[in-house]
């Protein structure tokens, strides 16, 4: 059997540059827009919905130039953090100038007086759900309302008692409605 030399040659010359033309094929890809490149998070800003001006008579607007609807990237990244809330200043006793400057200049130098209670009434709302979710899971059961009912008709006969009486609407016990306590396996399976 004779073989043709140049084809091996051709053939180990193919071999040995496969790898080399192999190692280039990422930057093919991406050239030629088969990688994905997300874009960067942090560059992604929204941009102000397109809408008819209340005037016509406005001049139209520069090529790259700020639209004066959105502002800065600062000013919307402000917004978003603090928002359209009112604020009272903070007190600038024991500061430096310094620190005032720089508080001033990254916003910090006024607080919302209620974010305390803001931040407290969120945390109560989630805790809530998460509390009724593992009350449905481990009991298997609606929560029983809170609070104690009132006895409608002894609370009006104790206030008309005290009413011809002459006494205060709030002396006396107000009657209420004792609920009765559930069996251990009543109401599972209902």
């Amino acid at each position: 059997m004779k073989t043709n030399r140049p084809t091996v040659r051709l053939i180990a010359l193919a071999a040995l540059l496969a790898p080399v033309a192999l190692s280039a094929c990422t930057d093919v890809k991406r050239s030629l827009g088969y990688e994905k490149q997300p874009p960067d998070e942090f560059q992604v800003v929204q941009r102000a919905p397109l809408s008819m001006p209340p005037e016509f008579t406005l001049r139209p607007p520069q090529p790259g130039a700020t639209r004066p609807q959105e502002g800065t990237t600062r000013d919307q990244a402000r917004q978003v953090l603090v928002g359209g809330r009112t604020a009272t200043p903070i007190s600038t006793d024991g500061r430096t100038s310094g620190d005032v400057a720089m508080m001033k200049r990254v916003g910090a130098d006024s607080i919302q007086p209620e974010v305390r209670v803001l931040v407290n009434k969120e945390n109560q709302a989630l805790a809530d759900a998460d509390k009724s979710f593992q009350e449905r899971i481990m009991f298997w059961r609606k929560a029983e309302p809170p609070g104690a009912a009132v006895d409608a008709s002894k609370e009006t006969q104790r206030l008309r008692e005290n009413q011809a009486l002459g006494k205060s609407v709030s002396e006396g016990e107000t009657p209420q409605i004792q609920r009765r306590k559930k069996a251990w396996l009543e109401g599972v399976f209902n």
